[in-house]
């Protein structure tokens, strides 16, 4: 039986949809990016082109706020991502590499089960928990609730890269004397490092941009670029606010379309492609 070719884009008003969920999603990020290069104190009214909120960025009267909220975000994004790579990279080969055992399918349902709960959810049961065992809130509970957080968003590309690379690869290496060790190191690991440096990247850009989790167990004293926004939005929009959501968005797609060119190069099609 002859198969089915069916292009979506053929069918009637799917361009009009697509257009309209495109402009839903991005039209509220442009405003805001054309409007941090507005001269006017006004959010609202246009009074021409002006790098000025972006100098009162790093040098007005909020800087030493934000540059400590900037550094307190970037310092836990880097160790939440590390050690939430860490963790993932080992799940992915205890799920991928080993044999069937009982309780995989369950392991992969819990692994993966912060991306399915809502992050509201999350963010109250981790609080509870905090309180319940008696541990203060601070910069060490945002850490570590952005390790697990992060944990899936890691695993998802290793585990995606490694279930791409034959096992005959080691394989071909003990056959050669190399231990088990020396198997993983030198022939494993780099294959696994596209999806691994991806993994890294999503979890760092998820843990730099979270809000709802980091605002529940930050306590008192301490705020990330996310919940510095937040404060100072409740006050009232100003331009040096968009200054600051341009440059993090900035960031946050940079970070996303380096982690998609990485896995994409160590991916098996482009390669075969190359």
């Amino acid at each position: 039986m002859a198969s089915i070719n069916t292009n979506i884009k053929h069918y009637p008003g799917f361009l009009a949809v697509t257009v309209f969920c495109l402009f839903l999603l991005y039209a509220p990020l442009l405003v805001v990016m054309v409007y941090s290069f507005n001269d006017s104190l006004s959010i609202v009214k246009w009074e021409g082109f002006s790098l000025r909120w972006y100098h009162d960025v790093f040098n007005g009267k909020e800087t030493a706020k934000y540059k400590t909220a900037a550094w307190n975000s970037i310092s836990i994004a880097v160790m939440a991502a590390t050690a939430a790579t860490i963790i993932a990279t080992l799940a992915a080969l205890g799920m991928n590499r080993s044999a069937q055992w009982r309780g995989k399918s369950a392991s992969f349902a819990l692994i993966n089960l912060p991306l399915m709960v809502p992050e509201i959810v999350t963010a109250v049961a981790t609080l509870i928990f905090f309180s319940a065992i008696g541990f203060k809130t601070g910069y060490t509970s945002i850490l570590i609730a952005h390790i697990v957080f992060c944990i899936p968003f890691a695993y998802l590309p290793i585990s995606a890269r490694l279930q791409g690379i034959e096992s005959s690869y080691e394989q071909a290496a003990m056959d050669l004397y190399a231990t088990r060790t020396q198997a993983f190191t030198k022939v494993l690991m780099p294959l696994m490092m596209p999806g691994i440096i991806s993994g890294y990247l999503l979890a760092f850009i998820i843990s730099l941009d979270d809000f709802i989790i980091t605002n529940f167990v930050k306590g008192a004293g301490i705020e990330t670029l996310p919940t510095a926004i937040f404060g100072a939005v409740k006050q009232g929009i100003k331009p040096n606010i968009m200054a600051i959501s341009t440059l993090m968005l900035l960031v946050s797609v940079l970070f996303v379309c380096i982690s998609y060119m990485v896995g994409r190069s160590g991916s098996p099609t482009s390669q075969n492609s190359e």
